[in-house]
């Protein structure tokens, strides 16, 4: 009894917020179905880890079990690099092949990332500047990665803010989009041919980038090279069965540890912070520049095209894959219930996995010293 009251007396309020927040992540992730596999893992590990003498992280000489798993597979950014191999199994490249002008988009949509670079810049060092602006690839992998490398002291806001982002892209982007856009660009048809592409092509292809992509940012072959390796075994034909385990049951358990492996970034005493908070908003701002960024270019392209472009599918250049293709094409529908945009939003989409992940290259090659 006595031990209980000495737990109680170390209760305090800042504990009690945290709980709050793991509870909000839950309930998005429960009753909203916002990225249950992140959210909900992210918001028990926020209650898991702010329980006085919580058993779940090191305290003194006790190892905690998450700690543990933290130092094994975030610190040495082994989860991420093994997750990017089931994300590049899911990954259909077949749309971009199909139409390769769809690439501007993905790089285009990381405006955001060099927006936010130059004003986290006023606030914070260099390092932490660049891993915070990384947030905006909307790419949580990579998110980690980068702060890793770059040796940030902000790696747990970095890593929350990355995946909360991305699990609530169905409510970040959609008041950005209507806001850039008119109601007839929205309705814009575009027609789509599924042209062949044949199978040296598919696997040529993630060859290729992991070659063009390591000369031009060699820091990015790791991140580049695991989402393409998980390209080739879904597209050789000869790998099927680890094909599908990559894409289930490797990204299932990976992404399990590592939502509830974040969580023990989130401790109050750490977490609850004014510089916390305008990492937050940071990030908020580089998921904003970079969905208008992709916007904006798709409609100062239509100034020159005969045959115009729905700009909604420029905000599919993120790297939040699938759901933010998802977004766009719930978007077109709601504008013309016959206008099926998800082929186009899909081929964008995986452009802008691409193109997150030699942006992130791209600062670690500016960057690490």
């Amino acid at each position: 009894m006595e031990v209980l009251y000495q737990n109680l007396l170390h209760l305090d309020i800042k504990m009690v917020i945290m709980w709050i927040i793991g509870g909000i992540l839950i309930y998005l992730a429960i009753k909203k179905d916002m990225e249950p596999t992140l959210l909900l893992p992210m918001g028990f590990g926020a209650i898991l880890v702010n329980l006085p003498f919580s058993g779940a992280i090191t305290q003194g000489l006790e190892e905690g079990p998450l700690s543990i798993l933290y130092n094994a597979g975030i610190a040495n950014e082994l989860f991420p690099l093994i997750l990017f191999i089931g994300i590049g199994a899911m990954i259909d490249f077949g749309p971009l092949l199909s139409n390769p002008i769809l690439m501007l988009f993905g790089a285009a949509a990381q405006f955001g990332i060099f927006f936010t670079l130059c004003t986290a810049s006023m606030f914070f060092d260099i390092n932490d500047a660049a891993s915070i602006a990384i947030i905006g690839a909307a790419d949580g992998p990579t998110s980690i990665v980068v702060g890793q490398k770059l040796n940030s002291n902000y790696i747990g806001a970095i890593m929350v803010a990355a995946y909360s982002y991305m699990a609530l892209v169905p409510i970040i982007q959609p008041p950005i989009i209507k806001l850039l856009t008119t109601k007839t660009e929205r309705k814009i048809r575009m027609e789509y041919t599924q042209k062949p592409v044949s199978k040296t092509t598919r696997i040529l292809f993630p060859i290729c980038i992991t070659i063009i992509a390591g000369l031009i940012a060699p820091a990015s072959v790791a991140l580049v090279g695991f989402l393409m390796f998980g390209n080739l075994i879904r597209e050789c034909g000869v790998l099927d069965s680890l094909s599908e385990t990559a894409q289930k049951s490797l990204a299932n358990l990976v992404t399990i540890f590592l939502g509830i492996t974040i969580a023990s970034q989130m401790q109050a005493a750490n977490f609850l912070k004014v510089d916390t908070l305008l990492i937050l908003f940071l990030g908020l701002v580089a998921f904003i520049f970079d969905t208008a960024g992709g916007v904006i270019f798709a409609k100062i392209l239509n100034l020159f095209l005969k045959k115009k472009i729905n700009p909604m599918i420029g905000a599919a250049g993120i790297s939040a894959f699938p759901m933010s293709g998802r977004v766009v094409h719930k978007l077109a529908l709601k504008e013309d219930p016959t206008n099926f945009l998800l082929m186009q939003a899909t081929g964008v989409n995986v452009s802008g996995q691409i193109a997150s992940v030699i942006a992130g290259g791209l600062i670690l090659n500016f960057f690490l010293h």
